[in-house]
């Protein structure tokens, strides 16, 4: 897989209190990621980023919000969510360490 698209593949984790819970509970990740990208893209790409082993990608596309500004009705952007599960012993800290 080109490198180059790796990098794109991830926008960036999601830091809420449920996943958090989700990767306390089952070593999940939430990551928001590229609408085209593919579950195996996903995988290759926490991988290459991180430096650990991925066991299995669930990917949801996740719909906007309508929205109103005023008199107008707007739309918030579609966005899709991936939850990267890892394998035992592995771990992603995004707190920095400090």
């Amino acid at each position: 897989m080109n490198q180059e698209r790796l990098m794109k593949v991830l926008r960036g984790p999601i830091i809420s209190e449920k996943a958090a819970l989700a990767a306390d509970l089952s070593g999940q990740y939430a990551f928001k990621v590229d609408p085209s990208a593919t579950k195996r893209e996903i995988g290759q790409a926490v991988e290459l980023l991180f430096e650990v082993k991925v066991e299995a990608v669930q990917v949801l596309n996740v719909k906007g919000k309508a929205k109103r500004f005023g008199a107008r009705l707007g739309r918030r952007p579609d966005w899709r969510k991936a939850y990267v599960r890892l394998a035992p012993g592995n771990d992603i800290d995004f707190g920095g360490g400090a």
